[in-house]
């Protein structure tokens, strides 16, 4: 099987882990940790990291952090993973799900103004949805795939109507907009260490920020909140999420390997397009100039999706199809939804994503290629 995007173990990973194991700094204490957040937070360019369990629980924190309550209102697009969601449902709030640019595949920015122009109010310095009286406390913009919107508009029009952001950067770690990195344009950023992508630590996430005290704040509350040294005093609801010793040794490993692992996902982008581009009705995510994205995963556009997904994977290509659509969900299909054309299901009911990992061979991109060239 050519995996769709799978892990590349071929670092310092066995070193570390050994060395935790050796040592007996396999839990949520040790200096992997701390070392795996200093450095990504000098990668990213932030002042502060804070290692979570999982990109999920970075996102819940997130929204903690930025006093998301009760029936207040997250703004976030349309087409991504679900945790991005159920994290904002965790702290009791609701999305309003916007649809998606046509092109880039990312939040709908002139559709996202239009709304907030149109539809909400200031009241006492507080955005609030005119129709219902509630709350839009913060905005969730997620990365899709590693490409990124125009961020400094984005930021721009939350400024207009003082809202937070969280970024959902969980794709695009090594992805920059105008030479920033992901997560670092809002107060809050979220990356996550899955398994499939582009470092992994076996599972975990990082909250990178610039503010002392929330940084303070996130790895006070995913350590349960435990608030002496000795005496087990909590003084808050906590959780715990704290990422462990041995996983941030794996991340660290895999955090050395990062540059390499973006230029092997350039090279596949390349090699992708440069042998379908032309190809009947094919086409690509859209990135545009100011954007240097990771190409986490490469995914294509085509009315052949469903031929193509069931040949590929019949041909052991391990290939998706993209994220359903999140008012298609059962549980999210009566939230307020902001759409002209709906352009995420048009994109999701003809994109797929195609095997890209970064230890695949040319030999393996090749029968990628002719597998879907025999479907035209």
């Amino acid at each position: 099987m050519v995996l769709l995007s799978g892990p590349n173990i071929n670092g310092n990973e066995w070193k570390y882990v050994k060395d935790c194991l050796d040592t007996g700094w396999v839990s949520s204490v040790g200096s992997y940790v701390t070392d795996f957040e200093k450095k990504i937070s000098d990668y990213v360019g932030s002042k502060y990291a804070v290692a979570t369990s999982n990109g999920t629980s970075a996102l819940h924190l997130s929204l903690l952090l930025s006093e998301v309550k009760n029936n207040d209102l997250v703004l976030v697009t349309n087409v991504t993973f679900i945790a991005t969601l159920n994290a904002i449902k965790y702290v009791g709030a609701s999305p309003i799900l916007i649809d998606i640019d046509e092109y880039s595949w990312q939040i709908d920015l002139d559709l996202l103004s239009d709304f907030l122009d149109s539809k909400t109010e200031i009241r006492d310095d507080v955005c609030i949805l005119k129709s219902t009286g509630q709350r839009i406390k913060a905005i969730v913009p997620v990365h899709v795939l590693g490409n990124m919107c125009d961020i400094n508009k984005l930021v721009s029009i939350c400024k207009k109507h003082n809202i937070s952001i969280v970024e959902d950067a969980a794709e695009s770690l090594g992805s920059s907009f105008e030479g920033k990195h992901s997560g670092t344009f809002g107060e809050l950023g979220c990356f996550s260490f899955n398994g499939n992508k582009i470092i992994t630590s076996g599972g975990g996430g990082m909250i990178v920020t610039d503010n002392e005290d929330l940084a303070k704040r996130a790895k006070h509350l995913s350590t349960q909140a435990k608030a002496d040294n000795f005496e087990y005093f909590h003084d808050s609801i906590g959780y715990n999420y704290r990422l462990t010793n041995v996983a941030a040794a794996i991340g660290l490993a895999q955090l050395e390997q990062l540059d390499n692992f973006i230029q092997k996902k350039h090279f596949i982008k390349d090699f992708y397009i440069n042998s379908l581009n032309g190809l009947g009705d094919i086409n690509f995510q859209t990135v545009d100039k100011n954007v240097n994205s990771n190409w986490w995963l490469f995914t294509i556009k085509t009315k052949n999706q469903k031929k193509l997904l069931k040949s590929l994977n019949e041909n052991k290509l391990q290939s998706r199809p993209f994220w359903i659509p999140m008012n298609k969900l059962p549980m999210y299909k009566n939230e307020l939804y902001i759409s002209k054309n709906d352009i995420s299901d048009k994109v999701y009911s003809n994109s797929l994503s195609i095997p890209c990992s970064t230890n695949i061979s040319n030999k393996e991109l090749s029968m990628v290629v002719d597998c879907i060239k025999k479907q035209f």
